[in-house]
């Protein structure tokens, strides 16, 4: 059956109008359980989704008591046992059949700072130093690595991608070799959009694919050559992210290959190098971006004394459920990942790294909107499951294993609304879908965005991979319908100037630092309350209407949801098929 747009926006006014009961009206059970008073203080909940509301969430979880919500540390069992609790006093189910947890196993590595890497090329070595001019670390579980004079190898992209025809690695053995990979894309740094999707990252323009691939090759080490433009953020964030500690599943739960050691290097320290071997990093770069190049060893070594401390630990994902009332078995899933960068011991001033932007609004929003689930004067037909996810700084890690480990069969899951860092800077006339053009949960978005007079855009930065960084990546390689909204860059107040500059002073200034802090004076969640209805009217229109929605033709994940579902019908009308940007996100 196929849904035309009036039945959608039927669906979505329907939706909307029991919203907006919702703020009106709930039964006296439940108008008594939102004014009970709870871990946010004495902070009396409303049934809607309401700005003080979404705030106490977010003052509570960014708070310099939930020390950064770092899985594995005490921040993670307040985080964790705060999210439970208000699962609880909402009204929702455990999730995990009678449990609120699923546990997700983790192997916490923490590399000494004392770890040493020299280059060697002819009478030249650089010893690099740790923070500074190099981050590596390792994923074997091993308790020291060395590597000793081990043969540098420059692979370009570090890409294998036959569909595309190309292929770094081709006419070369670099088993037991280091390579040296430029981070992003070959369209990217050439200028060139005929090259993979230009200046639009694909997956293969990932560090966490480049990593994969060197481990596939067999090679002994892999160093991503840092560049701010090309990953998008600068070399601190490179610092922060990699050092103190950091998470994988074991590898009996994740067995892909690994690689001893894996690192970034400084742009700096790669042109050091290059010159001592006699090499112009510039012009190897401009070759990398050609097709038909070929990888270059450098003549030159590496060699790496590596000491780390690997803890088998365990964190978890909160799960609530709130059962459909005509089609229980089938479910819509919300989820936004509580945890962040923790505490840095080693660091002076202020060392919490409390997350208010990534993530606490992400999980604010998703128990705002379980709050607005519950509470409606009418049950969604389908069960809304509602997920917060551990282990997303560290790879995606909690998505990854609920997606090998589901509680709801994913072909019984209609679709994914990933929330994930919403930015407190006001209304804005439209709305970020990153990933834009991917797949028909777009339709149902239009359809509540055209009811609040906003317009749905691609985000701005389209060379940073976002749509690979973020849990709803996961469900997309398993098939699963996924939708990653964004606040909107053309705010009511300013225009996109105002909301392009407030974008750049999160990158710059709080992102990944200790800085990213909720501060009353200069937040406006307005914007957000407005953003978070959208997304409960796509869950509602698709919660009650029945559509199983797919990836627009040419999406490299649409043949995976077929094969889940090779007998459902799917909604959508009227929406361009476009190409989803995931390149070989599909691998």
């Amino acid at each position: 059956m196929r849904f035309a747009p009036l039945f959608l926006a039927l669906l979505a006014l329907c939706a909307c109008t029991q919203r907006d009961a919702g703020r009106q009206s709930a039964d006296a059970t439940d108008a008594g359980a939102t004014r009970a008073v709870t871990p946010a203080g004495d902070h009396a909940f409303q049934a809607a989704i309401e700005a003080d509301d979404f705030t106490a969430h977010v003052r509570e979880l960014a708070s310099d008591a939930f020390g950064g919500r770092g899985p594995g540390t005490p921040g993670e069992d307040r985080t964790v046992e705060y999210i439970r609790s208000q699962f609880a006093r909402i009204g929702l189910q455990p999730g995990n059949g009678a449990d609120w947890f699923q546990t997700v196993p983790m192997a916490e590595t923490v590399a000494d700072a004392s770890a040493t890497l020299r280059l060697k090329a002819g009478d030249t070595e650089q010893a690099l130093r740790y923070g500074d001019d190099m981050i590596v670390w390792t994923r074997s579980g091993r308790p020291h690595v060395s590597l000793k004079d081990s043969p540098l190898v420059f692979v370009g992209y570090g890409v294998d991608a036959p569909e595309r025809g190309w292929n770094d690695y081709d006419g070369i053995d670099v088993k037991g070799k280091t390579l040296v990979i430029l981070v992003n894309d070959p369209g990217f740094h050439a200028g060139n959009a005929r090259l993979f999707d230009g200046p639009r990252m694909t997956y293969y323009g990932r560090w966490t694919y480049k990593f994969e691939e060197a481990a596939r090759k067999g090679a002994a080490a892999a160093l991503i050559v840092h560049d701010t433009a090309g990953a998008s953020y600068g070399w601190d964030v490179v610092r922060n992210s990699w050092s103190g500690p950091q998470y994988d599943l074991p590898a009996k739960d994740d067995p892909s290959p690994r690689l001893p050691a894996q690192g970034w290097i400084t742009g700096e320290a790669a042109d050091a190098l290059f010159k001592a071997a006699g090499q112009d990093f510039a012009t190897l770069r401009a070759a990398a971006n050609r097709p038909g190049f070929h990888a270059v060893p450098l003549g030159a070594s590496a060699s790496l004394e590596l000491n780390s401390t690997t803890t088998l630990k365990r964190s978890r994902n909160v799960l609530g459920l709130l059962p459909g009332s005509e089609k229980p078995d089938e479910a819509i899933l919300y989820m936004a990942h509580w945890d962040h960068l923790g505490t840095h011991e080693d660091e002076a001033g202020d060392r919490i790294y409390n997350g208010a932007v990534d993530n606490a609004s992400g999980v604010a929003g998703l128990l705002e909107i379980a709050e607005a689930f519950r509470k409606a004067p009418t049950p969604p037909k389908r069960s809304i499951l509602f997920l917060a996810v551990t282990l997303e700084e560290s790879g995606l890690l909690g998505s990854k294993y609920y997606v090998a480990h589901p509680v709801l069969p994913l072909a019984k899951t209609v679709g994914v609304i990933n929330l994930d860092a919403l930015s407190p800077v006001g209304k804005a006339r439209d709305l970020t879908v990153t990933g834009k053009g991917s797949s028909q949960l777009e339709d149902q978005l239009k359809t509540a965005l055209d009811g609040q007079h906003r317009r749905m855009v691609a985000e701005s930065n389209t060379t940073a991979g976002y749509y690979f960084r973020s849990d709803h990546f996961n469900f997309a390689k398993a098939g699963v319908p996924a939708l990653y909204i964004g606040s909107g860059s053309d705010l009511l107040e300013g225009g996109k100037a105002a909301g392009e500059a407030a974008d750049r002073d999160y990158g710059e200034h709080r992102y990944h630092k200790p800085g990213d802090q909720y501060d009353a004076a200069t937040w406006k969640v307005d914007g957000i309350v407005q953003d978070l209805d959208a997304v409960y009217s796509v869950g509602r229109a698709l919660a009650d209407g029945g559509q199983w929605p797919n990836w627009y033709e040419g999406s490299p994940f649409r043949a995976a949801r077929d094969a889940m579902r090779p007998t459902a019908t799917h909604a959508s009308d009227g929406a361009p098929r476009q190409r989803a940007s995931a390149g070989g996100g599909s691998r």
